[in-house]
């Protein structure tokens, strides 16, 4: 007589087993077609003549941020370059600031916008505002509480400004703290890297970090800034550079002089809010994108999750756990890549973690956004 649960229970195995073989394969497909990319990239460092540039910096109560910060960005080895500063309804010290800096660095502007009871913005007028009163073709944005690494920074990110191109995507990394949430965000910070530069390596530009960020001015107002966006409170990187990038006109400068270093949220609170507004702007995306987006973590959920069933049953362990441990083995040497390139340290064993926690977090803060009151 045949035993009808066990052969329930079979076919359950091989269904499993099945969807733990296809989350394997599209989890490879995208280390290697896509996150992979940024361990073998080789730069074309041809010769390109020294453009002059304008600094775009918003900036609201970043008094002590300002006094601590804008000398790295005033004191960049380039010869032709002007930094404006957005002074963004400041009700701390922050004119101060920027008149003792002006009389010390006559290419420091300073643009400022007074508050109106009337009328409320985001950092999008700000940028507008600065954008509108740069003098240059090539602009490079950053934020009130980054650093730039280097005093080669402006420098190594110009080499990028070719006639053909108009975007050209840096790096913005986080200082290293103690704790479990420093290594977290400082993870999410390099694997969200791996997958802008790899998408635009491959073809696909989707996004850019407002904190090193270059693009030209005619562009912004050839196709009308931020008009699209203007209403949500974030998107004013990602979404620009989503809605105008493409493939022949998009580079990246990942050389460890063009980076810039920024101040990590120091509680998870605060870290949620920001990740929150990073996340809503997906929905805008180009709908190649999104789908792109969400197929690697989806995958990733299934992939662990089905690997977790098939243990339970210890159904074909050899097989099993030998793919896992390959998957394990190029996460890893991908993720090593990653840091060696972007000069992060520390965080190799640590990824094992998160790249199980990722997607979980990350949804977690979209449902959180959605359910919060307006």
């Amino acid at each position: 007589m045949i035993n009808i649960f066990n052969l329930d229970l079979k076919l359950l195995e091989l269904i499993i087993l099945v969807l733990f073989g296809l989350c394997f394969f599209f989890q490879l497909f995208y280390y290697f077609f896509f996150y992979g990319r940024l361990a073998y990239y080789k730069p074309d460092r041809g010769s390109v003549r020294k453009k002059p540039v304008s600094v775009i910096i918003c900036a609201r109560d970043e008094a002590p941020n300002l006094r601590k910060y804008l000398p790295s960005i005033l004191n960049q080895d380039y010869i032709d370059y002007e930094v404006i500063v957005v002074n963004d309804c400041s009700e701390d010290e922050t004119k101060q600031v920027l008149e003792s800096f002006s009389k010390k660095h006559k290419h420091l502007k300073v643009s400022t916008i007074k508050k109106d009871k009337k009328f409320s913005h985001g950092k999008k007028f700000a940028l507008f505002i600065g954008i509108k009163a740069a003098k240059n073709e090539w602009l490079l944005l950053t934020d009130a509480d980054c650093s730039a690494v280097s005093d080669q920074w402006l420098s190594t990110m110009q080499k990028n400004f070719r006639k053909s191109i108009s975007f050209v995507l840096g790096y913005g990394g986080y200082k290293k703290e103690k704790g479990i949430l420093n290594r977290m965000i400082r993870y999410d910070t390099v694997f969200i890297a791996m997958q802008y530069f790899g998408f635009a390596l491959a073809g696909i530009p989707y996004m850019g970090v407002g904190r090193n960020l270059a693009y030209r001015r005619s562009l912004f107002f050839d196709n009308r800034g931020f008009s699209k966006h203007m209403h949500l409170n974030s998107g004013d990187d990602d979404l620009f550079v989503n809605a105008n990038a493409n493939k022949s006109n998009t580079l990246i400068e990942v050389g460890k002089k063009s980076h810039i270093c920024s101040v990590p949220k120091s509680t998870f609170s605060e870290w949620a809010k920001q990740k929150q507004r990073h996340l809503t702007t997906a929905v805008y995306y180009k709908n190649k994108d999104k789908f792109l987006l969400f197929i690697e973590p989806f995958s990733r959920v299934i992939f662990y999750t089905t690997l977790i069933l098939l243990l339970i049953q210890w159904f074909i362990p050899e097989v099993v756990i030998g793919a896992f441990l390959f998957r394990t083995i190029f996460q890893l040497t991908f993720f090593k890549f990653a840091m060696v390139r972007l000069n992060e340290k520390d965080l190799l064993l640590s990824s094992f973690l998160f790249d199980i926690l990722a997607p979980f977090y990350n949804l977690y803060f979209t449902l959180l956004k959605k359910t919060a009151p307006n």
